[in-house]
């Protein structure tokens, strides 16, 4: 009797490469740091003092150590930092969830229907394409106002034709396969396929994409805050940190520098992570 014997060559584990470590690294630390501020012993985000008005970072006063200094009117920069990223990331990841819900559905039904269904998805596309994001969002929030829901609301709205062109070029490869025909001949009904045997295949490539489109929502928010269009002050944002920090930028420097530096470190792990996720898996999003 012969025995099957293992083989002697061991496929070689997929690993996180050097930059998806860092990436990952950084968006751990800023996101860590932003959820567990509540808890930390640091001063109300929302407190003022105008006895310690542009304290330096570092410095110490009977009420608590300000490590990244204070503001205009004497509020700790680094509570209000975590508070506003905390809120930021808030935003970003609802509108995010909400861009790419609409955008997934839309393109499976494009791909897989095709027809005249197809051709009027893809020219919504193109038509949300071709205006430019901040100048629709800056509108509709002039129009409908500024609150959380509508900035989350519209963000997510207006971000969701990256997400179609994905799906429907992986549907128009996925619908053409041999199990799809099969459930087909079978009479499943087409909701039934698109959500039981077709969603499950685009999971990887969207969550790839997710990784690589968070980064530019987290500059459209902040971009949004700085122009005033977004939350309003006192409510901190990492956007309407800044915007409120330029005016004083020659002063107390600290107040542009490390909002800005926060999301920078967003981007860059966002980044960092999508192209190591993206190498990872081989997948192609064209």
């Amino acid at each position: 009797m012969i025995f099957p014997t293992k083989s002697l060559t061991r496929r070689p584990r997929k690993r996180f490469s050097g930059d998806g470590i860092v990436g990952g690294a950084l968006l751990a630390i800023v996101i860590l740091a932003a959820l567990i501020s509540p808890w930390l012993p640091l001063p109300d985000p929302l407190t003022n003092s105008l006895a310690e008005m542009f304290q330096p970072p570092g410095t110490a006063t009977a009420g608590a150590t300000h490590w990244l200094g204070t503001d205009q009117l004497g509020r700790d920069l680094l509570s209000r930092i975590l508070s506003g990223t905390r809120l930021s990331l808030m935003v970003v990841l609802l509108a995010a969830a909400i861009a790419a819900v609409i955008g997934t559905l839309l393109g499976m039904v494009a791909g897989y229907v095709g027809g005249w269904v197809d051709a009027t998805i893809m020219r919504l596309m193109d038509i949300q394409l071709a205006v430019p994001f901040i100048l629709l969002i800056l509108l509709v929030m002039a129009l409908f106002g500024t609150t959380l829901e509508n900035i989350i609301i519209i963000m997510g709205v207006t971000s969701w034709a990256i997400y179609a062109r994905v799906a429907r070029a992986k549907t128009l490869e996925i619908r053409e396969l041999e199990y799809i025909e099969a459930v087909r001949g079978m009479g499943f009904s087409t909701p039934r396929i698109l959500l039981r045997h077709v969603l499950p295949n685009l999971a990887t490539p969207l969550i790839v994409l997710l990784t690589l489109d968070i980064p530019r929502l987290i500059v459209l928010e902040a971009s949004i805050g700085f122009l005033g269009m977004g939350i309003q002050p006192p409510t901190p944002t990492l956007g309407n940190l800044i915007g409120e920090g330029r005016s004083y930028m020659l002063l107390a420097q600290w107040l542009v520098l490390y909002p800005g530096l926060v999301i920078a470190a967003l981007v860059i792990g966002c980044n960092l992570l999508g192209d190591s996720l993206l190498r990872k898996t081989h997948t192609r999003l064209d």
